[in-house]
């Protein structure tokens, strides 16, 4: 039998000898009874099975929500999980009685979900909810029946009881920010005592969740949709558990990214906000913010999909990949990793470990661009990433990568020689084009046709220099002449 799991659900401290690779949603509503907590899409997308899940950080706490059912069991050793059984008090919270003033419940099925997701952004960020946020907090919940509205009027509603409390809308962290919270009951008592609580349970190590030799478990959010139930009976690895893969650092001019860093943690790091200005809106488009929470960049290139849209921003950044095993370290050109349809320069045993690309300069620009069916919260019909240098209106080098037109991510090398030494105007972006088209090779799938595919990389392109150089390049003058 596997090493008990132990961990605080709600108030008060559990264990469990599950196997590692149970889905949390399933823990609660199958084992625990805890079933506030709904079970709808099961792949991630409409939020109804929302959870907090709270991480020490020092004598502090951080909060998250998080989808549970792309969450294994085995990740919640020395956590505090938080239901929405676990935010009731004797009456309702300020955001359940906002969401009942504002009519924003019909048949209920995904308000749990919603009280969590805008709970957990109280805990992270504080009460500055405008259009922004509520977009921020809510975007990976689905409302069929009552629609948004009112739920943006129950988000201001519940700022302007901040506003009442003298509350000065700063984002914040740490006790004080909590026992605000406590205070105003925004969240229950208990909360203040969990830090403490975890570090006594934290010290252990179970194996449970930490076999060798099992399929590996990053975010989950990808291979609990394709294997969801086969899973939770198999022996895995959960990585999680592994904090040394999820630090952000420079050293001498290069960026040092954990592979297990989350798609949230690498969009909100100020170096990368140096390096890659847009990347918050970027991030934006790929995913709701409780996936972007589990998602992780290693993850995102190991699982070789040729949309990945981290990928094909960290390959235009010509990263390299640190692999381990055993002790021993490898050193891959991400150029060089994917040799085909979801085949890899990966040997057996070996982890991708972290992720180091050079930090751009002053005279480079990185941007990125995306089509899917939907805007945003959706996979890629075709993705495209670019890193440019340009001096004295020439360019100096590029990176151009595009998803979506092959059966790997593509490293635009053709385009890319083609644009070197060439100056920044329409006529170059022409050329670029035709190399471009040249180059990808898309197929009909459900994404879109080929023919379509082959369009957008020329709008994806145009996109790019229109965008970051606008003096120079308009949208106008392509379709004035074509």
């Amino acid at each position: 039998m596997p090493e008990p799991l132990h961990f605080i659900l709600n108030d008060k401290e559990y264990e469990t000898t599950l196997p590692g690779g149970t889905l949390v949603l399933d823990f609660l509503r199958l084992h625990a009874r805890f079933c506030g907590t709904k079970e709808g899409c099961k792949e991630g997308d409409c939020g109804a099975c929302m959870v907090l899940v709270g991480e020490l950080d020092g004598d502090t706490i951080h909060y998250k929500p998080i989808t549970s059912c792309l969450m294994p069991i085995g990740e919640m050793h020395g956590k505090h999980l938080v239901t929405i059984e676990g935010l009731n008090q004797q009456n309702l919270t300020p955001v359940q009685q906002a969401i009942v003033d504002a009519g924003g419940s019909q048949c209920g099925f995904c308000t749990p979900g919603i009280v969590v997701s805008l709970t957990g952004y109280l805990l992270q960020r504080g009460p500055s909810f405008d259009d922004v946020a509520v977009k921020y907090a809510l975007g990976g919940n689905l409302c069929r029946c009552t629609g948004y509205a009112s739920l943006k009027r129950a988000c201001t509603e519940v700022a302007h009881r901040f506003e009442h409390n003298g509350d000065d809308h700063t984002t914040r962290s740490g006790i004080d920010h909590l026992r605000k919270l406590i205070e105003w009951q925004m969240a229950p008592p208990y909360f203040e005592s969990i830090p403490s609580r975890l570090q006594a349970l934290a010290a252990a190590n179970p194996t449970n969740g930490q076999q060798i030799d099992g399929p590996l478990i990053a975010g989950g959010t990808d291979i609990y949709v394709q294997r969801g139930a086969q899973l939770p009976n198999t022996e895995v690895r959960i990585l999680g558990r592994d904090s040394g893969m999820k630090t952000i650092e420079v050293h001498e001019g290069d960026i040092h990214v954990g592979a297990l860093t989350t798609f949230e943690e690498f969009a909100t790091h100020p170096e990368i906000q140096k390096c890659i200005p847009g990347i918050v809106s970027y991030n934006l488009y790929n995913a709701s913010w409780q996936i972007r929470n589990r998602a992780t960049l290693g993850g995102n290139i190991v699982n070789a999909s040729p949309i990945g849209d981290m990928t094909a921003l960290l390959l235009a950044l010509e990263s390299e990949l640190l692999l381990q095993r055993q002790g021993q370290t490898r050193t891959v050109a991400m150029r060089d990793f994917f040799k085909g349809y979801k085949k890899l320069d990966l040997q057996s045993g070996e982890i991708l470990t972290e992720i180091r690309f050079a930090k751009p300069d002053r005279d480079t620009l990185v941007h990125f661009e995306k089509v899917s069916k939907r805007k945003t919260l959706d996979i890629a019909s075709v993705n495209s990433a670019i890193r440019i240098r340009c001096k004295a209106g020439s360019i100096v080098e590029t990176a151009l990568t595009m998803g979506g037109v092959a059966p790997i991510p593509l490293l635009m090398k053709n385009t890319n020689d083609f644009l070197t030494g060439k100056p920044v105007c329409s006529e170059t972006v022409r050329g670029a084009i035709a190399v471009a088209l040249s180059e990808v090779s898309p197929i009909n799938d459900i994404r879109g046709s080929a023919e379509y595919k082959t369009l957008l990389v020329r709008q994806l392109l145009i996109a790019h220099f229109s965008t970051l150089f606008p003096k120079q390049i308009t949208v106008r003058e392509f379709y004035e002449t074509h």
